[in-house]
């Protein structure tokens, strides 16, 4: 399962996990509006790992599965309500 990885150049330490490369479709605009900008950071193959650094890779699958995106945010943040799509 692939997955592209992009920095919020708005928000530190928080990041956009999309299933399809630059595809912003299936992403909330009010969570693009909360991101800002987006730099493009890496490109991940999740089938191929056991597990993520600061992310459950479980949960990771099960969002970018069931809504084509997860959101990463710092340690101890909660994540705002997000509609699906």
């Amino acid at each position: 399962m692939q997955t592209w990885v992009y920095k919020s150049g708005r928000r530190a330490n928080t990041y956009l996990y999309i299933d399809r490369e630059d595809d912003f479709t299936r992403v909330p605009d009010s969570l693009l509006d909360l991101m800002g900008p987006l730099d493009f950071v890496l490109e991940v193959d999740l089938a191929a790992r056991d597990r993520l650094a600061q992310v459950d890779i479980n949960e990771v699958r099960e969002w970018l599965q069931e809504r084509g995106f997860y959101l990463q945010m710092p340690p101890g943040e909660r994540k705002p309500d997000l509609p699906r799509q």
